[in-house]
């Protein structure tokens, strides 16, 4: 949409004014300094200025989450109708899929006992806005540091998460005295959900990938929000985003921290044993546990249909992720508890994204980013033992890739950092962004 096209221009045109008044929400209305003009020429001129017209028509208003009580109770009318496969192998195991027990388990745990207003009140605790960037309403968190010089810092989530992974940092990386840290240690903190994710709005018709999630962010953050400079973390496709963020825009970007990702190889000639190990590694990952990636980025609109109306079905796909992409042994509970499972799954079902969120895997085919060369933005890693292999590349290619100049080695943990491992995950950015701080 084009500024000109979201101007209201009062009829009388105060040539005495020495400011623009604060708009209303949904208008921008403008009154120029020393003009004695028409409103044609006045609107002309206001369209010759989009920056700062885009900036005042992108004010984020503020939001709060309510699901209405006949949306849940149809959910739960359609968790309490579905129709069970039949177990193969028994109703323990998760070797074919997810665990036929667990599933069991958690739907008896759903229909009686789960609170999604507990679930809403936690997630409606922290400050949230909506904000129109490009053809986007953007839904994000941001919650104000306290702190003598709190850093903006965006977190992106990925599939099959959502800012419900980053309650329980949110609280300690915004007020580390409050929780037992060092106020310089404070970050300004926005975790915005991805398109076609919980309630930003979803791309007309067409996926988009991680390149354009990237320049919205930064949009985000320097045009909406202010900030000249920030830092940005990510796993999963947060990974790719945060790692466009630096390919894209590296004088905006303090520094990157991943808790996830690749490296691009050297030449086979050049590769160390430790690479080829690792790459060999990673070919059999992916054909053991891809088939998931290769059906939502070849038929998405497939996917959609199994998802779409079917809140068992969903929480199936997302929960056998959950499970495998952990650290979680033998029991997930022991790892992440039914509420936060079903919080995460019910971010989909309420807002009804759960055939839309997939969209991002065809995005990133149809809507390439460009060739880069090595990030040259500082970068810290955190490495945790049982993320999927093929995000979890060697330090030496790492190394190669990015200006790594931060790498941990977590103890415990796997793809699910701040969902699974909050304090570590909390340390590690700290430490981090410590460093790049005091550049």
């Amino acid at each position: 949409m084009a500024c000109a096209a979201i101007v209201s221009v009062p009829p009388d045109i105060d040539p005495l004014a020495a400011r623009p008044a604060p708009p209303p929400q949904g208008a921008v209305s403008v009154r120029l300094a020393g003009m004695a003009s028409t409103r044609r020429t006045v609107i002309a001129a206001l369209a010759a200025a989009p920056a700062y017209l885009c900036a005042q028509s992108s004010t984020p208003r503020p939001f709060k989450i309510a699901v209405p009580r006949e949306t849940l109770n149809r959910i739960l009318r359609r968790v309490r109708e579905t129709r069970f496969p039949e177990p193969i192998g028994g109703t323990g195991g998760w070797q074919y899929g997810v665990s036929y027990g667990y599933l069991k388990d958690l739907t008896a745990y759903w229909t009686t006992q789960f609170d999604w207003r507990k679930s809403e009140a936690k997630l409606n605790r922290y400050p949230q806005f909506m904000a129109r960037v490009d053809d986007f309403d953007i839904h994000f968190y941001h919650v104000r540091g306290r702190g003598p010089r709190p850093m903006p810092l965006v977190l992106t989530h990925g599939w099959p998460g959502s800012v419900a992974e980053f309650m329980d940092v949110t609280g300690p990386l915004a007020d580390p005295v409050g929780h037992g840290g060092n106020a310089d240690d404070s970050f300004d903190l926005v975790i915005p959900s991805l398109p076609g994710f919980g309630y930003s709005s979803k791309p007309a018709g067409k996926p988009v990938g991680p390149a354009t999630v990237a320049r919205l962010w930064h949009k985000l953050m320097t045009q909406v929000l202010g900030y000249q400079r920030f830092g940005a973390q990510g796993g999963d496709w947060g990974s790719a985003i945060t790692t466009q963020l630096a390919a894209q825009f590296p004088n905006s970007l303090i520094g990157i921290h991943l808790n996830s990702g690749g490296a691009r190889p050297a030449p086979e000639a050049e590769q160390t044993e430790e690479e080829r190990a690792y790459l060999r590694a990673a070919a059999v990952y992916a054909r053991n546990e891809f088939d998931y990636f290769y059906e939502q980025t070849r038929k998405p609109q497939t996917v959609g249909f199994a998802l779409a109306d079917n809140p068992l079905g969903t929480a199936a796909w997302i929960v056998e992720k959950l499970k495998v992409w952990s650290d979680s042994g033998d029991n997930l509970d022991q790892t992440l508890t039914k509420d936060q499972v079903l919080t995460n799954v019910m971010w989909y079902l309420v807002t009804q994204t759960e055939s839309s969120a997939v969209w991002i895997y065809r995005g990133n085919a149809d809507d390439p980013a460009a060739p880069r060369g090595k990030i040259t933005v500082p970068t810290g890693f955190a490495a945790f033992p049982k993320e999927m292999v093929n995000l979890a590349a060697p330090r030496v290619m790492l190394e190669r890739d990015y200006n790594l100049v931060h790498y941990t080695k977590m103890p415990r943990g796997g793809h699910f950092a701040a969902f699974e491992q909050p304090q570590l995950f909390v340390d590690d950015v700290r430490a981090f962004f410590r460093k790049v701080r005091a550049a």
